[in-house]
């Protein structure tokens, strides 16, 4: 089967849906088939599968939802596109988020293939589909199957496109996230450990967590926060209250993929306080499959990976109170850390690329049949 992946988003910066692309691409290719990934690209070298990557376009920062999307846009997309679905003859254009212009929509809308849409994407609102639903109705008959990755994304995008869709979440490397491995050297010198991965955008709520920090130092001074993901312009908002508060806090910069695990078996807990926004939680389920317990809010994406009391702690978002509770409780409680963290990592294990990249091949035979 010769199957074509496409990415609205820049496939040179980190984030789920170019993480998702390649982990299903290395699945597929080592089933036998075809695999080309079409997707925007900053740079000219990406970070995975570079021999398999068709670059269209070069994106650009566009502000939106809480986040910044990196897309392109550029009146010869779609003749290049065309003149890439001509050459390809995919028998299966599988097109993540594919009303998001202008690579993955000019996709959509070209291709004679059998077409699968996954919706990651979870808002409270978005303008764009709520005054371009009678278009989305228009251009969802061209798509021969639906997958959301959560119930919330299902939510969300079945009040603009009612229809059938079928629930496939993230997967997670879960041998890659093993917990057996190397750790980083800086992180080990007794003190306690609270790990943040994610880009530095208000919606993730690194404000909340340095101000539950504050709190937690008053009890327990013997720990820091390390805070792993790509800067942006809150960062040196973020640096600045952190140096005021006098808190112990790392920041690195962007992290490879190839080091991330090494940062989660450093931790003793990993917090995701996201004030909303998320259809999923990927970063979850990483920490989860190191073994490492979990205080996140609790907002529909994270409930749907996480129970509260089993794997972690779910919190009200934008609570830095109940988050420096839900922090101390673990801090200042090994067993339970050790406890949550051995079911987080028989969790993580349902979520395995094997398992997930199987159940999107059956669907697509099921679509081909």
């Amino acid at each position: 089967m010769k199957i074509g992946l496409v990415s609205p988003y820049d496939y040179s910066f980190p984030g789920g849906v170019a993480n998702h692309i390649s982990c299903l691409a290395n699945h597929f290719i080592q089933q036998g088939h075809g695999v080309k990934i079409m997707a925007p690209c900053s740079k000219k070298e990406t970070r995975y599968f570079d021999d398999k990557i068709t670059a269209v376009g070069r994106p650009l920062p566009m502000p939106g939802g809480g986040s910044v999307a990196r897309i392109p846009l550029s009146p010869w997309l779609p003749v290049q596109i065309k003149r890439i679905l001509d050459k390809e003859r995919f028998d299966i254009i599988h097109i993540h988020e594919p009303f998001i212009p202008m690579v993955s929509l000019t996709t959509l809308l070209m291709s004679q293939a059998i077409n699968v849409g996954t919706f990651h994407a979870y808002h409270t609102r978005n303008l764009g589909y709520r005054f371009g639903e009678p278009l989305i109705k228009r251009w969802g008959l061209k798509l021969h199957g639906k997958i959301a990755v959560s119930k919330p994304a299902l939510d969300y995008i079945s009040c603009h496109l009612p229809g059938d869709y079928r629930i496939i979440p993230n997967g997670i490397d879960v041998e890659h996230f093993s917990s057996d491995g190397p750790k980083r050297e800086e992180l080990t010198d007794g003190k306690l450990n609270i790990l943040f991965v994610g880009r530095l955008e208000k919606r993730k709520g690194v404000g909340y967590l340095l101000h539950a920090c504050a709190r937690v130092k008053k009890q327990i001074p013997n720990f820091r926060l390390v805070i792993v993901g790509p800067g942006t312009r809150f960062r040196p908002g973020y640096e600045k209250l952190a140096n005021d508060m006098q808190l112990d806090v790392v920041f690195t910069d962007l992290v490879p993929n190839t080091e991330l695990p090494a940062y989660y078996r450093s931790a003793d807990i990993f917090c995701a306080p996201a004030t909303g926004g998320e259809s999923f939680g990927i970063v979850l389920l990483e920490a989860m499959a190191s073994g490492k317990p979990v205080v996140a809010t609790d907002i529909e994406g994270y409930a749907s990976v996480l129970t509260h009391g089993e794997e972690g702690l779910l919190v009200p978002p934008a609570n830095k109170e109940a988050l420096a509770l839900a922090l101390l409780s673990l801090l200042d409680d090994e067993s339970l850390r050790r406890q949550m963290g051995a079911k987080g990592k028989l969790k993580a294990e349902e979520y395995g690329w094997a398992n997930v990249a199987q159940k999107i091949m059956d669907y697509y035979t099921s679509l081909a049949n």
